[in-house]
């Protein structure tokens, strides 16, 4: 696949996706039209030689492999679907001063400011109870503007430029309209119409999201760049998705993409859970197999990393300060913050060199804190040899984020090698 082609699909999907809901639903997807079987963790598994399967867990977290059965060195692909926004609580409206506003809650490390003057949609899971008394969920996605949250003027805010400072609790609900009448279960109706469920008797639960409405986008002379919301970490979930779609079922790949990384990977979704634990104990399911496979394959952490702002150039480590579009980046932490070691950055670093793709090196200043991926977490979990390597990005954890149009490519390339 060409880089035009690749770029092209990645806008594509990122808009498709304004959840993790969404974001494994489109992912399953791709891999039913590559032929993926799809698997139940509450059903028996039947596995057949060279056959490529996929199973989800929690709507919001997804896993595909190979099996080729008798191969035991895999090449595991990991990456996240979740990225930080504004979460609705359980009850939501608001009404005062003329509005009706929503109640919400930061989900994740979340860069407030951007989220200011916005056109803001909503999407996510919704749970119910049909006329069946069945209990029910669905995904839904306003897909039209439906909110914002307004700046307050700088005339009454004579220091906003010097030491602006935003209360989540009170600052950064999201107004939806003037009509004191609104209802949010008239309004939930209203989107399970749109998909012709008709026979709500009750709602019980949900997990929306607000996201910009404004779609993914290059941007600069000649396209250099990609701009879009959640590129931390749909951007990495594309590539492991097209990687293994890419390869034959003789060869062993797994990929996974987990939620809740945003917030720390514990739950049932996370990398700290037993998600990936659990399957790939039910493909090897002797145990001296099972480590053996452990201890012969490879965890690639793929997430995001932080390019060398050119504005704050002193954020970074003078000598370790990766650049857009000049390759992936390999983060390394003495504290094992990220799991990279000697030997998987070597075997990494060799496979780029073959494809003559480049690589740079990325360490957080030692006078800062390091944040961390599903590296770590898995690595100790499983006990598998892990690296961890990213694209270099600009405004991570904004509401939109800058990444360059062609690293991703590369690591697309780098990924797919490991097993052609």
């Amino acid at each position: 696949m060409n880089k035009d082609d690749f770029n092209s699909g990645l806008l594509g999907f990122l808009d498709a996706s304004p959840t993790p809901f969404h974001a494994t639903k489109n992912i399953s997807m791709m891999f039913e039209n590559a032929g993926f079987e799809k698997l139940h963790e509450t059903e028996k598994w039947n596995l057949i030689e060279r056959h490529k399967y996929y199973v989800t867990r929690n709507d919001s977290s997804i896993i595909a492999f190979t099996y080729p059965k008798h191969e035991k060195n895999y090449v595991m692909v990991g990456s996240h679907t979740d990225s930080p926004n504004l979460k609705l609580k359980p009850n939501t409206i608001l009404k005062e001063h003329g509005v009706v506003k929503f109640g919400v809650e930061p989900y994740g490390g979340l860069l407030l400011n951007p989220w200011f003057d916005r056109d803001l949609s909503l999407a996510g899971k919704v749970s119910y109870l049909d006329a069946q008394h069945q209990l029910k969920s669905v995904l839904i996605n306003v897909e039209k503007s439906i909110a914002t949250i307004p700046s307050l003027a700088i005339h009454l805010d004579e220091k906003a430029n010097k030491e602006r400072t935003i209360n989540k609790q009170t600052d950064i609900s999201p107004i939806m309209s003037t009509n004191a009448d609104f209802d949010f279960d008239d309004f939930l109706k209203w989107q399970l119409a749109k998909l012709d469920i008709l026979d709500v008797q009750e709602f019980y639960a949900h997990e929306l999201s607000f996201y910009d409405t404004q779609k993914a986008a290059f941007v600069g002379l000649h396209n250099d760049f990609i701009v879009s919301a959640r590129l931390d970490n749909l951007l990495s979930a594309y590539i492991g998705m097209l990687s293994i779609c890419s390869v034959e079922a003789s060869k062993p790949m797994l990929f996974i993409a987990n939620d809740h990384e945003e917030v720390g990977s514990e739950s049932v979704a996370g990398a700290a859970g037993s998600f990936l634990e659990n399957t790939l104990h039910r493909m090897f399911g002797d145990y001296d197999e099972y480590m053996q496979m452990i201890r012969s394959s490879l965890f690639i952490s793929a997430d995001n990393a932080h390019a060398i702002h050119p504005n704050y150039p002193s954020k970074h480590e003078p000598e370790h300060a990766p650049k857009i579009n000049a390759g992936v980046v390999i983060k390394i932490n003495a504290n094992q913050r990220y799991a990279s070691s000697s030997s998987t950055v070597s075997r990494f670093m060799n496979m780029a060199s073959i494809l003559e793709e480049k690589t740079q090196n990325y360490v957080v200043r030692s006078d800062m804190g390091c944040g961390s991926t599903i590296g770590p977490i898995t690595a100790s979990r499983l006990g598998i040899d892990t690296i961890d390597v990213g694209l270099p990005t600009w405004g991570m954890h904004s509401i939109r984020e800058t990444a360059g149009s062609h690293d991703a490519h590369s690591l697309y390339k780098i990924l797919t090698a490991f097993q052609n």
